[in-house]
């Protein structure tokens, strides 16, 4: 009896656990979790009505770094273009840009005579447009020479004009006549100097509109002097006191002659003067004056007693001129004026002008 109780025992348990096993689902068993990356989880469920079988299957993950795209060249200027005289072909256009205005911003030299000016372009109230010659530049064909628009304030060029005018323009000393030693002396004088201000602003300009840095050269020119030590021609010393009569060219001595001049009471006076009248064959008409009173008017001929040339002063009713007298000569005979032999006053009259100078000195 314990026997067959024994195996009934164990086919009921047997029966038992298959029927739980069959009501249980095969999703609650203990299953790993599913893996989302790198491995493949395969679930297979074999009911034979007593067991349940699941299989995974687990694939290597893999990892794709994505590839650098390449950078594309820098665009550059096409080659052999220029921007006012400045290459820039095979440049980037910032650096094209930095280049056209490093050179615009170099200052100008301006040349005045020997002398160098350096003035920045801003300072001239100049402006480049840079950028946009840049951007032309960019779509220029090979080659092309692109300008470099530039705008200018004139008020500024023509103030700094101003200023070198000022600084630099002088005006000519014109050669002057003295008495040295009781001889004429003629200063050397000096040439002067003009800026021609039109032509200077027409260069400035120039150089900024087509963006030059050589030397800007400036109209600078002489001023001659009016009267040089070349342009006196006769000068007279009369010496009153040993009544001697000096012609000069310039300040070399030319020729000497005795003359006569004026008395004691009517002295012959001292100064500088200038001949202002020549008359040939003149007139003798009496002066106001106490010794002339009652005489009359005298015409030319050998009584005459201007003898035959008159050469008037700048001193009133003061001359030189012949005289039909010799025998004064010499001496202090006259009444103020300066007498000479006839044929040596018609030399003098030759080798004279109006506006010699005349010095009386009273050596």
């Amino acid at each position: 009896m314990k026997r067959p109780l024994v195996i009934a025992v164990s086919a009921l348990a047997l029966a038992a656990a298959g029927l739980f096993a069959a009501l249980v689902p095969s999703g609650s068993a203990q299953e790993p979790p599913p893996t989302t990356t790198g491995s493949t989880t395969e679930t297979t469920t074999t009911d034979t009505g007593t067991t349940a079988t699941t299989t995974t299957t687990t694939t290597p993950s893999t990892t794709t770094t994505p590839k650098p795209k390449p950078k594309p060249a820098p665009k550059v200027l096409p080659h052999g273009v220029t921007i006012g005289g400045i290459h820039v072909g095979g440049l980037a256009p910032r650096a094209a840009y930095a280049v056209v205005r490093a050179a615009f911003e170099a200052p100008l030299v301006l040349a005045v005579g020997a002398h160098r000016i350096e003035v920045a372009p801003a300072k001239l109230g100049a402006v480049a447009y840079a950028k946009n010659a840049v951007s032309r530049a960019r779509a220029a064909a090979p080659g092309t020479a692109v300008p470099l628009g530039v705008n200018i304030d004139g008020q500024h060029v023509r103030r700094e004009i101003a200023a070198l005018v000022k600084r630099f323009e002088r005006k000519a000393v014109d050669s002057t006549l003295i008495l040295r030693d009781l001889q004429p002396y003629v200063t050397k004088g000096t040439a002067g100097k003009h800026l021609a201000a039109k032509r200077s602003f027409e260069a400035i300009v120039a150089a900024l509109r087509q963006n030059l840095r050589t030397d800007v050269v400036l109209p600078y020119e002489d001023v001659a002097q009016k009267v040089t030590r070349s342009s006196f021609g006769s000068v007279i010393v009369i010496r009153r006191g040993s009544n001697r009569l000096y012609l000069y060219n310039g300040m070399k001595p030319w020729r000497t002659f005795t003359v006569a001049t004026g008395q004691a009471i009517y002295p012959t006076p001292l100064g500088k003067f200038d001949i202002v009248v020549k008359w040939k064959d003149p007139w003798w008409y009496p002066p106001d004056s106490p010794w002339a009173k009652g005489a009359k008017p005298i015409p030319p001929g050998p009584g005459n007693p201007l003898g035959t040339r008159w050469m008037g002063l700048s001193a009133p009713g003061v001359g030189i001129h012949g005289t039909p007298d010799p025998a004064s000569l010499g001496y202090s005979a006259s009444h103020g004026c300066i007498r000479m032999y006839i044929p040596y006053a018609e030399w003098l009259f030759d080798h004279v002008d109006v506006g010699t100078p005349v010095y009386i000195v009273p050596a």
